[in-house]
């Protein structure tokens, strides 16, 4: 099962882990990536700590534990190879999710990752 086909069905709980350069660990809740390719995820970033540190580290880690009777999910690991700041742009990819999004005045840019690993969660 690709990405795309993986993450328009699952339903769980994303959690996005980034490290500055200086080494400090931030863990955040988040959303269920935009698959663009078959190696290249997206999210939409506020300007928050996530954001700034992949701005100096571009490495991060995002784990999905699916919403079901054990553990089951899959743990990616990344590195940012792009972002785009174009509104219409960043509008275009989240229309094709099925899911609405909520609207927010926080500035947000969509960061590409190519997937450099990817490995099932197993308890």
């Amino acid at each position: 099962m690709s990405l795309a086909e993986y993450f328009e069905t699952a339903e769980g709980t994303g959690v996005l882990a980034t490290c500055d350069s200086q080494g400090n660990v931030d863990i955040a809740i988040y959303a269920r990536p935009y698959v663009i390719d078959t190696n290249t995820i997206a999210f939409s970033m506020a300007e928050r700590l996530s954001y700034q540190n992949i701005q100096s580290n571009p490495k991060a880690a995002y784990l999905f534990i699916e919403k079901c009777q054990g553990y089951k999910g899959k743990r990616l690991y990344l590195t940012k190879v792009g972002e785009e700041l174009n509104p219409q742009r960043i509008k275009e990819i989240k229309a094709k999710r099925l899911s609405s999004h909520r609207t927010t005045t926080i500035e947000k840019h969509l960061v590409y990752f190519t997937v450099d690993k990817t490995r099932s969660l197993v308890g």
